[in-house]
């Protein structure tokens, strides 16, 4: 088996892969879920996040240990 058969044969699984994974995203069974994850964005928290980024308030107490008073 030479090079350009060996590539030939990658490209069309290649092309049968997609051709799949096209079909599968646009079935009506996966509708549904495709529906639901378009609207997480606009999904209500309920729940405060547990893990708060602190780095902000951290930066403003050491611009004050600095001595910094442009704030």
């Amino acid at each position: 088996m030479d090079t350009g058969t060996f590539r030939g044969i990658i490209t069309g699984i290649l092309i049968i892969a997609f051709i799949g994974l096209t079909l599968w995203a646009y079935s009506k069974r996966r509708k549904k879920d495709f529906d639901e994850a378009k609207n997480l964005p606009f999904a209500d928290e309920d729940d405060a996040p547990v893990n708060r980024d602190t780095s902000a308030s951290r930066e403003t107490d050491s611009r004050h240990d600095r001595g910094d008073r442009n704030t």
